[in-house]
């Protein structure tokens, strides 16, 4: 079962005299929805993920997963990076059972159930080769079985099909959305691609910079698979498109200051 994120005013700078890389972001996801985070290069929205895996804490406010403030991180919510980060020495079997390894589990036990794992990001064939064999595709699903080895309740995703071909990188965003569907995963992913967002997300959030603010959000009430050429997945990236463009002239979401929108995060003025 999928997990209650809550945003709670978080603030952050990176040192005591600097400007505010995030200011006063308040949100709330709900347990097995999947949210975008998009803005432009130095808004903070990769800031913002590394805060939910516990990997940074805020200068001012917090994160909550199911009412606990995240101070560290959890086999509960893990993080997929752009570079799957495995160690190339293994094999992909050895690779995607480590979470469970440092958790304590058995070998035995840790080689079973990712084999279920591996066969579903479909890499069962490949579980005894070593992964520097595979191909840049391959790798992040090694990532990704490695991440929903430990059941986690969230699934954070940094970027992590940028790198890859355009092929991959369409079944990868078709795949990951079902898995965390059918397991109740909640998931967070920051994306520069608005494409991405439509296609992962039940909810987009928009950020603006200096200093980064979730300004907008839309939400994504689209069928599953979704289809770029369909003309409601085209209306949306026009929407989109235009809330993300109004970013650039503080027009996004604009309200007082001190008015917070429907989901609690604070608009811009």
């Amino acid at each position: 079962m999928g997990a209650t994120i809550s945003l709670d005013y978080i603030t952050h700078r990176f040192s005591p005299s600097s400007a505010p890389t995030l200011k006063e972001i308040e949100n709330r996801i709900e347990p097995g929805e999947m949210v975008a985070l998009i803005g432009r290069s130095g808004c903070g929205k990769s800031t913002l993920l590394h805060m939910l895996a516990g990997l940074l804490i805020p200068s001012e406010g917090c994160v909550r997963i199911n009412g606990h403030q995240v101070s560290r991180p959890s086999a509960k919510w893990n993080m997929m990076f752009q570079k799957a980060s495995l160690y190339p020495w293994m094999s992909v079997k050895e690779n995607a059972a480590l979470g469970l390894l440092f958790a304590g589990v058995s070998k035995i036990e840790a080689y079973q159930r990712v084999d279920e794992l591996l066969d579903m990001v479909g890499l069962h064939d490949k579980k005894d080769v070593n992964v520097q064999s595979l191909s840049g595709g391959q790798q992040q699903r090694v990532a990704l079985a490695r991440s929903l080895a430990t059941d986690p309740e969230v699934l954070l995703l940094d970027e992590p099909f940028s790198a890859l071909d355009a092929f991959t990188r369409t079944a990868l965003q078709e795949e990951v959305p079902a898995i965390c569907r059918a397991r109740g995963i909640t998931m967070v992913i920051v994306t520069h691609d608005i494409d991405e967002a439509i296609t992962m997300a039940d909810r987009v959030l928009i950020m603006s910079q200096n200093p980064g603010r979730v300004v907008d959000e839309l939400n994504v009430e689209l069928p599953w698979p979704r289809r770029h050429m369909d003309a409601g997945f085209q209306s949306l990236r026009d929407q989109l498109m235009d809330l993300f463009k109004g970013t650039d002239n503080g027009l996004a979401g604009r309200q007082s200051d001190t008015e917070p929108s429907k989901n609690g995060a604070e608009h811009a003025a």
